[in-house]
């Protein structure tokens, strides 16, 4: 037997145990800690996942007598947790428990994820969670519980904690146990070899997803503004007045200029009968000064739907006969998963996209028209992108083309 000194959930706790007990069970057995459930015992499931230094830890595999003098905190520890209580909150709303005997150990994992990562896409929050299984829901929920907290942390402006505030290299448990317990620091020189090595490798992902990434459709739209093609190629540069004639879209904030064009943050929100999409996504756009053309390549995603949306545009000027009009062509790829996927048929985008760009159209043209008057008045914003109108228009015009066709046979 071995005496074993821990802190758990703030309090210190001696026991003598065995070396091949492991924490989960001195937890359980010793202390009635029963919130921390054992399942694979194997480290597979991520159940019984706690919090040893800081770190999250699979306790069925860590033996105890190698935390000596650590900190441990289970989900019971957690109560008055902060981001612990928003997460409990989040699971509830999204449904992301059904038995609930994964939850603790989804707490804990999640709860990291919070804390340490700043803005992560869904695929990382997977990544990131892909030690805690759950055989009842799906993760759908699960993932947008932890999604939600991010967001709603980062709106209140409370910033992620690099690497998650930890200080020590090596297995949870091994900075406190030995003869000394003293911590071993992360030098800063490995601290600054990562952080620059996770920028790398976050810039060759973009790139090879861009580089990869094949549109499921395609189309092409062109049509004419009564405008000189400097006036026209001189507004869509102006990206804030591009967003305000785009029904449904506005930005995030003011462009960013880089060498290789702007980037922009920005969402548009569709309505699509009951449901209220609003996709919140990155675009950078890129220009042409001797060809007056430009690419604009984005994505978006709406949390509530589960829905994502990549797209690329191509669009071309080129100045009418009479030069007092400009000509535009514009070539569409795309690419639409999750809920709304059931609306991107291409004959069905393609119809909704020449609807959208009348739309468009008349929006540009007013702000053109109020920029060469100035005793007009100013355009208004916008609307919000109805969809399920437009689709309505669509079927109901292909409806009277296919009853105007068997008029005609009759």
């Amino acid at each position: 037997m071995s005496m074993v000194n821990l802190t758990v959930n703030g309090r210190q706790l001696s026991a003598d145990v065995e070396p091949r007990t492991n924490l989960a069970d001195l937890l359980r057995e010793t202390h009635n800690l029963t919130g921390t459930h054992i399942g694979c015992e194997h480290g597979v499931c991520g159940a019984c996942t706690i919090l040893v230094d800081g770190i999250p830890t699979r306790s069925c595999i860590t033996f105890a007598v190698t935390c000596e003098k650590a900190e441990i905190t289970t989900i019971e520890g957690l109560d008055e947790d902060e981001i612990s209580a928003e997460l409990r909150a989040a699971f509830q709303r999204e449904h992301g428990l059904q038995c609930g005997y994964c939850t603790p150990g989804m707490i804990v994992s999640a709860r990291d994820v919070v804390l340490r990562m700043e803005a992560p896409s869904e695929h990382e929050i997977r990544v990131a969670m892909s030690g805690n299984l759950c055989r009842c829901t799906g993760y759908v929920g699960i993932v947008r519980a932890v999604e939600s907290v991010i967001a709603d942390r980062r709106t209140r402006g409370i910033a992620a904690v690099p690497d998650g505030d930890r200080k020590r290299l090596g297995p949870a448990g091994s900075g406190n146990a030995g003869p000394t317990g003293v911590a071993a620091p992360v030098p800063s020189t490995a601290r600054a070899v990562g952080s620059a090595v996770a920028q790398v490798a976050r810039a060759a992902n973009a790139a090879r997803l861009d580089a990869d990434w094949k549109p499921q459709a395609s189309f092409r739209q062109s049509f004419t503004v009564s405008h000189p093609i400097d006036e026209v190629w001189a507004f869509f540069g102006r990206i804030e007045d591009v967003a305000a004639c785009l029904p449904g879209a506005s930005l995030a904030g003011p462009p960013q200029d880089g060498p290789d064009g702007s980037h922009v943050d920005g969402q548009i929100r569709v309505k699509v009968g009951p449901i209220a999409a609003e996709f919140q996504g990155v675009a950078d756009v890129s220009r042409d000064d001797t060809t007056l053309s430009g690419t604009i390549i984005g994505s978006g995603r709406d949390r509530r739907s589960n829905s994502a949306t990549r797209g690329l545009i191509r669009y071309a000027l080129r100045p009418d006969e009479s030069a007092a009009a400009t000509h535009v062509d514009v070539d569409v790829g795309y690419t639409l998963t999750g809920m709304l996927a059931q609306f991107g048929r291409s004959g069905l985008v393609q119809d909704v996209a020449n609807r959208l760009t009348a739309a468009f159209v008349r929006n540009l043209e007013a702000r053109l028209a109020h920029g060469a008057n100035g005793d007009a008045p100013a355009p208004a914003k916008a609307e919000e992108l109805n969809a399920l109108s437009l689709i309505t228009a669509v079927v109901v015009a292909r409806f009277k083309r296919l009853l105007a066709a068997l008029s005609g046979r009759a």
